[in-house]
């Protein structure tokens, strides 16, 4: 059966589109367009989902990992070398982020903006299979 609808995008909230736009788009590549008053952008072109920017009127980012904090959501994504995409993180200036529940299976990071993203080795980025089970219904 074919899907109603697929994932067109994930849009985050900053208050600088088009810096966060630029952040993204130095770590997975892509092209970066904007609207005329630069309140959005996108990164197209890096082989999944665009990622669109739009301005926010409210800069702050929510803390973490209080757990009295709104819902969130974060950005994993599967990297062939760890260090190096972490010191690519850092060069573009997200931050390490003090709080790392993950151990060694993945590291969390804080984008310019404020956005959690993680890294985690390609090799162990598959969910193990024993994990999920179909939900019926």
């Amino acid at each position: 059966m074919h899907p109603a609808a697929r994932l067109l995008a994930i849009t985050l909230d900053c208050p600088d589109p088009i810096r966060l736009a630029r952040f993204y788009q130095g770590f997975l590549g892509g092209q970066v367009a904007a609207t005329e008053a630069h309140d959005f952008a996108a990164l197209t072109g890096t082989g999944g989902a665009r990622l669109d920017f739009q301005r926010t009127a409210n800069p702050a980012a929510p803390a973490w990992p209080d757990p009295a904090a709104a819902r969130r959501q974060h950005l994993d994504f599967a990297v062939a070398d760890m260090a190096a995409a972490e010191q690519r993180l850092r060069e573009l200036g997200a931050e390490v982020s003090e709080h790392q529940p993950g151990g060694d299976r993945f590291k969390v990071f804080v984008d310019p903006a404020g956005h959690l993203l993680c890294i985690v080795p390609r090799a162990t980025a598959d969910l193990p299979a024993e994990l999920l089970a179909p939900v019926a219904g």
